[in-house]
């Protein structure tokens, strides 16, 4: 029998309890709007220029620069939305597309909405106030002024790193008023990532029988091993899974169990413990293999033990385009999924598949409603200033975070 959760965050012990304290607690006093006039208020078209962070070629930290007066976006879509960003993150994948990742397809992508590759503001996820919009842009949803939370498709070259930034209305909403900046910036890319590759990729909904945002218990009696529960995107798949009923094994390091047990977790086991990874049989079969650690589809073949679906965040579908070019790249990718599949079969597991962030509207509306009903809580590592921004990617690149690095705007 799989051991009870341990209680809430306001029991974590001295040594993990700095991880949650950047986060308010879900009984704050609402968000209060008042500041957000002011910004409403002023006309994007009498300031042509703002602050952001570009980069002109690929590499390290480096290439990041600083500008006062880069173009600000327009809006040239009727469902685009202009937003002044409050607060944002750095997630790994900037650091990765600083390096280059995942260029040769993403460049191409960007060129086809008539936008060069270079300069490149990078930033997936943020959250701002919204001060202009496109005829099409449901007025009495998203009014001007609205307090909203959003995600930048992958292959936009202006992200949010920069004080505006413009995104398709199916990209945001208005933020959950139980978060602050802060926290509502630290919800969506990472929980997108968890929120596809569990109700698209592997379909859990289909698993308990429903999609329901609102919770329940439809996982009874199912369950996931999510390896890496630590980090941002395996804390909230915890989480989301914990609020469906879902039974919960997860693996972390040593200093990180009792936070990964207070994100939902049944049981936790060290990744770093032969002994401790061998129990990990005694709870399978598993329904869903949550791969949150970067193992990759070669994960699979060390597992040990029976799964029904193995999913993956870290895929070779854009490592095997930069390195092989488009077409060569996604024969190859076709491939490796084959490969890896022929041999957890003849192993008699069960089905690997990729896991890849999505920018749905109904995936934001799941994550608002676990948020509005105090399910899901963000965990923030530290807070950087603007003007601190290569000082964070620094944070994010050397890894082992627990929680979001987040860059307050204001």
């Amino acid at each position: 029998m799989l051991l009870k959760s341990l209680k809430g965050l306001r029991n974590l012990p001295n040594s993990v309890r700095h991880v949650a304290s950047a986060t308010k607690s879900y009984s704050a006093v609402a968000y209060d709007p008042a500041h957000t006039k002011d910004v409403a208020a002023v006309e994007p078209k009498s300031r042509l220029k703002m602050k952001g962070w570009q980069i002109h070629s690929y590499g390290d930290i480096e290439e990041l620069q600083l500008s006062h007066k880069l173009k600000m976006p327009q809006i040239k879509q009727a469902d685009q939305c202009l937003v002044k960003v409050l607060s944002t993150t750095v997630n790994p994948i900037d650091v990765a597309m600083l390096g280059g990742y995942g260029a040769t397809l993403l460049s191409v992508m960007r060129c086809q909405s008539d936008s060069i590759e270079f300069p490149l503001t990078l930033g997936r996820e943020f959250c701002g106030v919204l001060v202009q919009k496109g005829m099409n842009v449901n007025s009495s949803k998203l009014p001007l002024g609205q307090r909203v939370w959003g995600v930048v498709p992958v292959q936009s070259p202006q992200g949010s790193h920069a004080e505006y930034v413009t995104v398709p209305q199916y990209c945001l909403t208005a933020a959950p008023v139980n978060l602050n900046d802060e926290e509502a910036a630290s919800v969506l890319y990472a929980g997108l990532t968890a929120w596809s590759g569990l109700y698209i990729t592997a379909n859990v909904g289909g698993l308990c029988g429903t999609i329901s945002s609102t919770g329940g218990h439809g996982g009874s009696n199912k369950r996931v091993l999510v390896l890496g529960g630590s980090g941002s995107v395996g804390s909230l798949a915890l989480q989301m899974l914990k609020a469906q009923g879902f039974q919960l094994v997860a693996t972390c390091s040593e200093d990180a169990r009792e936070l990964v047990q207070n994100q939902g977790a049944d049981v936790v086991v060290d990744y770093k413990n032969p002994v401790e990874m061998e129990t990990l049989r005694s709870y399978a079969p598993y329904d869903v293999v949550l791969d949150c650690s970067g193992q990759g589809p070669k994960g699979a073949e060390l597992l040990n033990f029976k799964y029904q679906q193995y999913v993956t965040f870290s895929s070779p579908v854009l490592k095997n385009i930069d390195s092989s070019g488009m077409f060569l790249g996604l024969l190859k990718n076709v491939g490796n999924l084959l490969e890896t599949n022929v041999k957890s079969f003849t192993e008699q597991k069960g089905s690997v598949k990729w896991g890849f962030f999505t920018p749905a509207p109904q995936g934001i509306e799941f994550l608002k409603q676990l948020v509005e009903r105090r399910k899901m809580l963000p965990l923030i590592e530290s807070t950087f200033k603007f003007e601190q921004m290569p000082e964070a990617f620094q944070k994010v690149k050397n890894g082992h975070l627990r929680g979001k690095v987040v860059v307050n705007m204001q």
